[in-house]
């Protein structure tokens, strides 16, 4: 009888784990080496409050996490802007960031300007139910720092 009782309550609580959002996709500079990750993860079912980070890495020098304010689920949309050596603008509604791969720095950007700082590179998406990033038309060319 405890087998079946335990069967059950499995099978009830499988639908509601499934309903969290654990997922992460990456923004790649120049090959495999840089990027830019945004982290999303849904800590219970019944929320729908998504905590957030973003993941600067250029390796093997550095790799650091770095949390952000919270989403919601199904809400995704982060665009990313190309704004100097090495340096990423990201925009998450009226959330600014700025990232830097260089040293795997990143910053809330407080006095971000009206106007976008640099060219869109592409936006963190979700399209026909993937978590993806999608690349601007005219992607830009990462700007490599000195000494590389």
């Amino acid at each position: 009888m405890h087998s079946i009782l335990r069967s059950l309550l499995v099978l009830v609580a499988v639908p509601l784990l499934a309903a969290c959002e654990y997922e992460g996709t990456a923004f790649l500079i120049d090959g495999k080496d840089q990027s830019i990750t945004l982290v999303r993860e849904q800590r219970w079912f019944w929320s729908d409050e998504v905590e957030q980070a973003v993941v600067v890495s250029r390796m093997p020098t550095c790799m650091r996490r770095h949390s952000i304010k919270s989403g919601v689920t199904g809400s995704v949309k982060m665009e990313v802007y190309e704004a100097g050596d090495a340096l990423w603008a990201l925009k998450q509604g009226k959330n600014w960031y700025l990232a830097s791969t260089e040293k795997c720095e990143f910053q809330v950007w407080k006095d971000a300007p009206d106007d976008p700082p640099g060219k869109l590179v592409g936006t963190f998406v979700r399209k026909a139910g993937k978590f993806q990033f999608a690349p601007a038309e005219a992607a830009a060319t990462p700007i490599t720092p000195p000494g590389e």
